[in-house]
């Protein structure tokens, strides 16, 4: 069960005053030697955060697996077809979002994504949709030939944070039959150190989480190495 974290938020500390402080390159080599896995960023049209040349960069800089997140429009297929990531995880946000909060309706848009998915298959990127823990949604997934899905965690996070540890049935659910579908799994939003040894010991065939926002704001607290450990230590614990 692996780690991708993801680098946004230092992107945008670095935006926020100019130059190169933090240096994200660095941050990133730092946080693969503290044991992560990967690193995913999810460059936007308006680069708030993460820049295209970030993305240029990370490719040649990333010594485990880059992820890159978006929306496939124009811009964002050129840029990953031109970088070829290992993985592009393909997210329904419109350019004005200000994070992920949906999953694909994957048959509304079957057409569209299947088209996309083969244009990244073809060159050789392993490919993951964002989607919602629907069952009906996990056989449309494989019919449009994606390689995984990747859970939108969400309502599992709020369920749980309110003490109700059955949000976590349909995430379950979905991860197997993705699974018995001949699908990977990956699973990310809102996951964090409250939550995720207890989303990890539930659904073990996990292959990876991609973790961003909570990651870093407890990296203030706690240090960005001990933090990526203890993040690796919450995943190492199985049923």
């Amino acid at each position: 069960m692996k780690l991708s974290v993801n680098i946004n938020k230092i992107a945008t500390i670095r935006n926020a005053r100019g130059g190169n402080t933090p240096n994200l390159l660095l941050a990133a080599s730092r946080i693969e030697s503290f044991g992560a896995d990967g690193i995913t960023v999810h460059p936007r049209p308006d680069e708030r955060h993460i820049r295209y040349a970030d993305v240029r960069d990370l490719k040649a800089r990333v010594q485990t697996e880059l992820n890159v997140e978006g929306y496939p429009n124009d811009s964002f297929m050129k840029l990953v077809l031109e970088v070829v990531p290992h993985q592009v995880t393909l997210v329904p946000d419109p350019p004005e979002a200000l994070t992920s909060n949906a999953g694909w309706d994957i048959e509304t848009n079957f057409n569209f994504l299947s088209g996309v998915i083969q244009q990244l298959k073809d060159a050789g990127i392993r490919t993951s949709i964002f989607v919602e823990a629907n069952m009906q949604h996990m056989q449309a997934a494989k019919d449009s030939g994606v390689d995984r899905i990747e859970l939108y965690t969400e309502s599992f996070a709020v369920g749980y944070h309110e003490g109700n540890k059955k949000a976590i049935e349909p995430f379950v659910q979905a991860a197997y039959k993705a699974r018995e579908l001949g699908l990977g799994v990956n699973a990310g939003h809102d996951l964090n150190l409250d939550n995720l040894s207890f989303f990890a010991k539930e659904i073990p065939i996990l292959d990876e989480v991609s973790i961003g926002h909570a990651l870093i704001s407890d990296a203030l607290y706690f240090g960005l190495e001990n933090t990526v450990r203890m993040y690796k230590q919450a995943l190492s614990i199985t049923k």
